[in-house]
C-alpha cells in the first residue's frame, strides 16, 4: 500500500490513463482518486486545491471521516463517492452535491433513518445509486432484522429519492415506487417543491415546519401484512 506522500493518481476511465505523483503536487487531469485505507480524518488541502475541479469519482473508504465532510463541496463535479467503513452517523450532514449520482456508505454508524435520509435527500437530490448495507438502520438477516423490517426500510428510502434506480444490492422496480408513495405520503409543500422550484423564503419556512411537526412513522409490525410488497 502506498502512503499519502507517494500516491499514484490514475484516471481509470480514460483509454490512455494519465499518471501523476502527489509528492510534487503537479496538477494533471484526473477523474478518479482513491484515498482508501489512509487513516484520514480530513482531506489534505493540496488535494482539494489541485484536483477539486476535475474529480468525478472519489474513494475515501476505510478511513475515519464522520461529520467533517464540508470539503466535499469543493469537488464540484463529483458524481460517485465511496465512504464505506468510516464513522458516518445519524447526525452527519453532507454539503449540497446536486451532481452526485452514486453514494456508497456501507458499514458506517447510521442507527436511525430519520432525519438522516431527509438530510441526505436535501444534500443529494439526484442520487441514482445508494447503498447503506452494514448499518444498523439498514435491517437485514445479517444484523437481526426481519424481512418485514427490510421492506419498510427499503420503501421508506425509495419514497425520498425520486431518481433512485438501485438501492443496496437490488434494482428498484416500478411497483416498489408505487408502494413507497402509498405508504409514505409526503407533505403538500414538499411534493410541490419536487416538481417546481420554490422561493427561498418558502423553502426555509417549509423546512422549519417539517422539522417541528413532521416525522414519518414506519408501519407497525403488528399491523396486517396483507399488502403485496414486491422486492
Amino acid at each position: 500500500m502506498t502512503s499519502l506522500g507517494k500516491l499514484i493518481f490514475i484516471d481509470i476511465h480514460s483509454r490512455n490513463p494519465k499518471v501523476s505523483f502527489s509528492n510534487d503536487l503537479q496538477t494533471s487531469y484526473v477523474e478518479s482518486l482513491s484515498f482508501a485505507f489512509q487513516n484520514l480524518f480530513h482531506m489534505p488541502f493540496d488535494i482539494i486545491e489541485n484536483y477539486g475541479n476535475t474529480i468525478h469519482t472519489l474513494d475515501i473508504s476505510h478511513n475515519k471521516f464522520c461529520r467533517n465532510l464540508q470539503f466535499l463541496s469543493e469537488f464540484e463535479n463529483l458524481t460517485s463517492l465511496n465512504l464505506d467503513y468510516n464513522n458516518i452517523d445519524d447526525f452527519t450532514v453532507f454539503p449540497y452535491m446536486p451532481k452526485l449520482q452514486l453514494l456508497w456508505i456501507n458499514h458506517n454508524k447510521i442507527d436511525q433513518l430519520y432525519p438522516f435520509i431527509k438530510n441526505l435527500y436535501e444534500s443529494m437530490p439526484n442520487l441514482k445509486y445508494l447503498s447503506l448495507m452494514g448499518n444498523k438502520a439498514a435491517p437485514s438477516y445479517l444484523n437481526g432484522g426481519t424481512f418485514y423490517d427490510y421492506l419498510q426500510y427499503r420503501l421508506f428510502i425509495i419514497s425520498w429519492f425520486p431518481h433512485l434506480v438501485h438501492l443496496d444490492d437490488r434494482t428498484i422496480t416500478v411497483e416498489q415506487y408505487e408502494e413507497a408513495k402509498r405508504l409514505f405520503k409526503r407533505p403538500f409543500l414538499e411534493s410541490l417543491s419536487e416538481n417546481a422550484p420554490l422561493p427561498d423564503c418558502l423553502k426555509y419556512l417549509h423546512k422549519k415546519l417539517a422539522n417541528m411537526f413532521f416525522k414519518p412513522i414506519l408501519p407497525n409490525k403488528q399491523q396486517s401484512r396483507g399488502t403485496n410488497f414486491v422486492i
